[in-house]
């Protein structure tokens, strides 16, 4: 009956994580096929779909946008989390829990709720739907993520290194300008590749904020009601599976890289 057991657990791990990457693995294959359909058998390969993509200067003003707006939103969200969250950590009120709960609330908001409260803001304060608005919108979605990640990552590190440094006469900006960031860098540098990450794939609050311009989730939510164009679309995904995996990669290797330097 033990024996049982584990090869039940192995074949059920099996299963889900075919369930999980199967449709994944299915985007580059098909998006090689020489046929618009997609349906085995395939019917020839071919780099078609690829070089219309180069060719698209639709999908190009997107991806600038969205370039434009993942850069910008991931730089100001790591710079104001990470300060946030050395605030909340080092912090001694009987305020610091309450405010951190708040900080982290949009985790937990529903993305259309979020981008309909977005939406009544920068109305009210008079940007209107903009490349300017959805900048704003993945600010506020990247900042609780970055407070979360850098708030553990202040906690692993001793806070009598901070009062080290300032009982030898720094100034508490000076302490964290080169004391607690330099310990804390490798995860100020996994958040700022996350929130780029979460920014380029971000769609719901996107959706409610851009205006007559487009940003690359958009294009392809647009382009998705033409079906001679999927093939065209799965080889976008596809890049943007690889780059968006090399990112992931590189974040996790940064986080690790910080936490053995912790040990």
């Amino acid at each position: 009956m033990m024996d049982k057991q584990p090869r039940l657990l192995k074949a059920y791990a099996l299963l889900y994580l075919c369930f999980l990457y199967a449709p994944i693995l299915m985007l580059p294959l098909f998006s090689l096929n020489n046929a618009v359909a997609v349906a085995f058998p395939l019917r020839g390969f071919t780099l078609h779909w690829y070089k219309q993509l180069f060719q698209d200067r639709s999908l190009h003003a997107a991806l600038f946008n969205s370039l434009q707006v993942a850069i910008i939103a991931s730089v100001a969200a790591t710079s104001a989390g990470t300060l946030t969250a050395y605030a909340l950590t080092r912090g001694r009120g009987f305020l610091t829990r309450p405010v951190t709960g708040l900080a982290v609330l949009p985790l937990f908001i529903p993305g259309i709720i979020l981008g309909i409260a977005l939406l009544m803001v920068v109305n009210l304060i008079g940007i209107g739907p903009s490349l300017t608005a959805v900048t704003i919108g993945h600010i506020a979605v990247c900042l609780p993520l970055t407070i979360v990640i850098m708030r553990g990552r202040f906690a692993s590190t001793s806070a009598s290194i901070d009062e080290a440094a300032m009982d030898l006469g720094a100034t508490p900006w000076t302490t964290f300008r080169r004391v607690s960031l330099p310990l804390a860098l490798p995860g100020f540098l996994s958040c700022l590749i996350l929130s780029f990450t979460t920014s380029i794939d971000e769609f719901i609050v996107s959706f409610f904020l851009v205006g007559t311009q487009e940003t690359l989730p958009l294009y392809i939510w647009d382009h998705l009601r033409f079906p001679e164009q999927l093939p065209q679309l799965l080889g976008l995904g596809t890049l943007i599976l690889i780059c968006s995996g090399a990112l992931v990669l590189c974040a996790e290797f940064l986080r690790r890289r910080g936490a053995a330097q912790s040990a």
